[in-house]
């Protein structure tokens, strides 16, 4: 288990720390929050008040400025402001597909769409918990609240694609923000049972969040407008935080150190061009340019050398440079974004493998399906975002039944079982695409896959931190936070080039057998499909006379999503393969781990 020294403001002295805690959350509440988005993955994380301290030094006390007389009330208001990232991080894979209709996204901006706030809130996890830490968690819950506002704001009035990347981009930054400093304001307000009861409301709030979320983006799309998906962040955001400031005290860590700015920059403009090299290969080709780029002095013109290998070579030197970087200082004891010695314990080393590899294809799925049911099975937005949820039930069952799993079995058993009904929902989604079959078919294997997410990631973040010292546990648990963040961005960027060369070649190769359309009019097919990420499909299907063409294209577009799958299945089969290289649990141990599942902080 991974326990936390803490201290209660104005109630023990600086000088001393409380005997270790543990707190208890609901498995099931927690895991759906991931289940629908990558962004929200923090939560099974377990972020702590610690969280922030990378390379710190500081001692984890903490101090408020005074203490609410209704914590609870105090709860309710962080609860309040937490739903609406929940539910706008949920609402965006069933929106795309109506947001690429209104706005003439290509395939390659609905994935940035997608990818964005995955990448941004990966980078800014453990600088904005360090600077919450430095200077106080309600002021940094507040200020990502007005900066998530400006982002909905931005989303919702969008006219194009770039303003619309750009503007997921300012509510990743509002949302990183909230999501430590809220975690730290509870492990301050609230001791003993108490805290373990917070704690569960608190997973639970996520849950009914992500769950709501496909349902009430499905009904807006459909009866209003996508837009109001992120309109309606505006009052909610306005009432937590008139209710932050009138509930939460303010708290701090003393003696916080600086932030590695150097470490923050290598590794988000490192992780950056990887994901840029995956996303715009298709535009600007994987090795020969097939499209001009220009970057203030920088001109690579079609017929020569993309951008895309100079993306990814530049962004694995970068990686490189940062581990070259953060060595030297950790000796030193100074401040460092990476504890790279935490890497030698092998559950933790391993552990973030197993993270890392396994959202590559947990969340890259979840990108493709909206598109898909849309696109080819015809469902609209509501409709979709009814199917979607059945995952979340296959979640709340599992998580219902993981304490007494894991008791039994152990909960590196218990991650090891989830990764298995994981690759059998994935396999089952993938013979789900069909243009014969009924799209409710996807229900069964979407449950199976919710039930493997529901015992994987509940059990993962207890398995990597088991045997990490306690005062590294904090920064332990923020970097295996980021490294599902990378993992769910990677994931979406590398699914979706799977999908969309996959439906172009394809496509190709069934318009050339069809008579009657020559091969300009078949590539200017293709790339209407392709760059419309299927949508061209349902405003041809309207045309009578284009049937044979939309029968191709359907077919083409289930035939990549099929092979998507797959591909997703393989990613978590090699996390699946990795997690052998984890310790065998003691059963006895993890027993006690089952009745308290414990948070970082």
């Amino acid at each position: 288990q991974v326990a936390h020294p803490e201290s209660e403001a104005n109630e023990v002295p600086r000088s001393k720390t409380l005997p270790p805690m543990t707190v208890r959350l609901p498995l099931a509440t927690i895991c759906v929050g991931h289940s629908w988005n990558a962004s929200v993955y923090i939560v099974s994380m377990g972020v702590s008040h610690d969280s922030a301290n990378s390379g710190s030094g500081t001692d984890g006390e903490l101090s408020a400025t005074a203490t609410p007389k209704h914590p609870w009330w105090a709860l309710a208001a962080l609860l309040l402001g937490l739903s609406m990232i929940i539910i706008d991080g949920s609402v965006v894979n069933v929106l795309l597909p109506t947001m690429v209709d209104d706005l003439d996204l290509t395939q390659t901006d609905a994935q940035w769409i997608n990818s964005i706030y995955s990448l941004v809130f990966a980078a800014l996890l453990i600088t904005v918990g360090l600077l919450a830490d430095k200077y106080g968690r309600r002021l940094l819950f507040i200020t990502g609240i007005v900066i998530f506002i400006v982002g909905s704001i931005a989303s919702g009035s969008s006219q194009n694609a770039d303003f619309l990347i750009a503007a997921r981009a300012i509510q990743a930054v509002g949302a990183s923000m909230m999501l430590p400093s809220s975690i730290a304001v509870i492990n301050v307000l609230f001791t003993g049972r108490n805290r373990a009861v917070a704690f569960g409301l608190w997973g639970a709030v996520f849950g009914g969040a992500a769950a709501l979320g496909p349902l009430l983006g499905g009904w807006l799309a459909q009866d209003f407008s996508w837009r109001w998906a992120f309109y309606i962040n505006i009052p909610i955001a306005v009432a937590s935080a008139i209710a932050v400031l009138l509930t939460v005290p303010e708290t701090k860590v003393p003696h916080v150190g600086k932030i590695d700015i150097v470490g923050v920059l290598l590794s988000a403009i490192g992780l950056g061009l990887i994901v840029f090299g995956l996303i715009e290969g298709q535009a600007y080709g994987w090795w020969t340019a097939i499209n001009d780029f220009q970057l203030g002095p920088i001109n690579l013109n079609t017929g020569g050398m993309s951008v895309v290998p100079f993306a990814f070579l530049i962004g694995v030197v970068l990686l490189g440079l940062l581990v070259a970087w953060e060595l030297p200082r950790t000796r030193n004891g100074k401040g460092t974004l990476i504890d790279i010695p935490l890497f030698g314990i092998r559950r933790y080393g391993f552990g973030n493998v197993v993270a890392l590899v396994v959202s590559l294809g947990e969340f890259g799925i979840l990108f493709v399906l909206p598109l898909w049911l849309q696109s080819v099975a015809g469902l609209d937005p509501l409709t979709t975002g009814a199917l979607i949820a059945f995952l979340a039930v296959g979640t709340l069952l599992a998580g219902g039944a993981a304490r007494g799993v894991s008791a039994r079995l152990g909960a590196t058993q218990v991650v090891r079982l989830g990764m298995i009904l994981e690759i059998i929902g994935i396999i089952g989604i993938g013979w789900g695409f069909s243009t014969t079959r009924s799209p409710w078919w996807l229900v069964i294997p979407l449950m199976i896959y919710g039930a493997g997410l529901g015992f994987a990631s509940a059990q993962l973040t207890n398995v990597v931190l088991a045997d990490v010292p306690l005062e590294k546990s904090g920064q332990a648990s923020a970097m295996t936070s980021t490294f599902r963040q990378v993992g769910s961005a990677l994931g979406a960027a590398i699914l979706g080039a799977v999908l969309f060369t996959g439906l172009g070649d394809d496509l190709g190769k069934k318009l050339d057998d069809l008579p009657g359309v020559s091969t300009p009019q078949a590539e200017q097919i293709v790339n209407s499909v392709q760059g419309s990420a299927g949508q061209a499909i349902v405003a041809m299907e309207k045309n009578p006379a284009f049937a044979p063409i939309v029968e191709d294209a359907k077919a083409a577009y289930t035939d990549s999503a099929k092979l998507t799958a797959l591909v997703a299945a393989i990613f978590v089969f090699f996390g699946l393969m990795a997690s052998l290289g984890l310790p065998k649990d003691s059963v006895a141990d993890d027993t006690s781990a089952a009745e308290d599942l414990p948070v970082a902080g």
